[in-house]
C-alpha cells in the first residue's frame, strides 16, 4: 500500500524557519505537492512539483518564502519554508498523483507560527 509520512512541523515564531520532509513508500508519481488547512478555512494548495522536469510552482501568499524540492534517491519531497507568518499556521499535508486530482495523501504534519 502506498504511503506518504510527513514530518518536520514545529513551533516557531514569525520570521522563522521550518522544513518539512515528505517520504513516499513508492516514488512514481507524476506530481507531487504540499497543501496545507488553517482551522476554519479550507484546505489549499502551497507548493507543486513535476517530478519529470523538476517543474515548481507556488501560491501567490508562499511565493518567494517557500521551496519545494525532492531528493528521488530518498523518495521524499521536501518543503522550505522561510519568513514564516503566523497566517502560514495550519496542518501541511504531502500529496501526490499520477494526473488530474491528488491521488493519496499524508497524515499531516503541524505548523504553527506565534506573532
Amino acid at each position: 500500500q502506498d504511503r506518504l509520512v510527513e514530518s518536520g512541523g514545529d513551533s516557531v515564531q514569525a520570521g522563522g524557519s521550518l522544513r518539512l520532509s515528505c517520504t513516499a513508500s513508492r516514488y512514481s508519481y507524476y506530481r507531487m505537492g504540499w497543501l496545507r488547512q488553517a482551522p476554519g478555512k479550507e484546505r489549499e494548495e502551497v507548493a507543486r512539483l513535476y517530478t519529470a522536469i523538476g517543474s515548481t510552482t507556488y501560491a501567490d501568499s508562499v511565493k518567494g518564502r517557500f521551496t519545494i524540492s525532492e531528493d528521488k534517491a530518498k523518495r521524499t519531497v521536501y518543503l522550505q519554508m522561510n519568513n514564516l507568518k503566523p497566517e502560514d499556521t495550519g496542518m501541511y499535508y504531502c500529496a501526490g498523483t499520477y494526473t488530474g486530482d491528488w491521488l493519496l495523501m499524508g497524515q499531516g504534519t503541524q505548523v504553527t507560527v506565534s506573532s
